[in-house]
């Protein structure tokens, strides 16, 4: 199913640890643009690269499907779709950033915190290149989107089943949530603005002429 592997040579590998190393910069970066830049427009542009330089590095370890895919639903739906609703509405960016300081050592006792672990995990010797070196590349008629179907629907098939069950209800719940009647919200009745009258809308008033007030 998987096909022969081919194991890279050490100039491959050298090439592929280089661009690995430009992405993941470019990558990190991206990233901490996005939470630290003051427009929305232009965080919501930095997210799109940090897309980007995640599916180059997907590419890397020839995971072409899924890569694809952060292209086309991340980026060409869900950002663009940010993007129309960020320059629609009239952001106030001072009184979104007003409390900032209140939480800001909140937050970088949490950053610290998940930094420590991260650096704790990636130092305890389990994740060398010795204990999980880099898988070999595969030939020319490995389908990656044909290996990654069949283990979702025969080894994975419970939980992805799982999982379309439990979007279908978020999904049900948005479109119920959206649906309620609220008093205070005004509604209007198309049917009703349809066979409107002008006599129901309009009122012709008499009013006295300028002249015979001033006889």
């Amino acid at each position: 199913m998987h096909g022969q592997r081919i194991q890279p040579t050490d100039e491959q590998m050298s090439f592929l640890q280089i661009v690995f190393y430009i992405f993941a910069a470019i990558l990190i970066g991206a990233s901490i643009m996005v939470v630290t830049v003051r427009n929305p427009v232009r965080a919501a542009l930095f997210l799109v690269l940090a897309f980007f330089n995640a599916a180059c590095l997907w590419m890397t370890l020839e995971a072409e499907f899924l890569a694809i895919a952060l292209v086309l639903v991340y980026v060409g739906a869900v950002m663009v779709l940010f993007l129309f609703v960020i320059m629609m509405l009239d952001i106030d960016i001072a009184q979104m950033r007003a409390g900032f300081t209140n939480y800001l050592p909140l937050g970088i006792i949490v950053a610290s915190v998940m930094a420590g672990e991260l650096i704790l995990v990636m130092l305890s010797g389990e994740f060398g290149s010795a204990q999980m070196p880099r898988p070999g590349g595969h030939g020319e008629t490995y389908s990656n989107t044909e290996a990654l179907g069949q283990l979702i629907y025969t080894d994975y098939v419970f939980a992805f089943e799982l999982a379309a069950i439990i979007l279908l209800v978020a999904i049900i719940a948005a479109i119920t949530l959206t649906l309620r009647r609220r008093p205070q919200t005004r509604y209007q009745a198309p049917e009703e603005q349809v066979r409107v009258r002008k006599q129901d809308r309009l009122r012709i008033v008499q009013l006295p002429s300028g002249k015979e007030d001033d006889a």
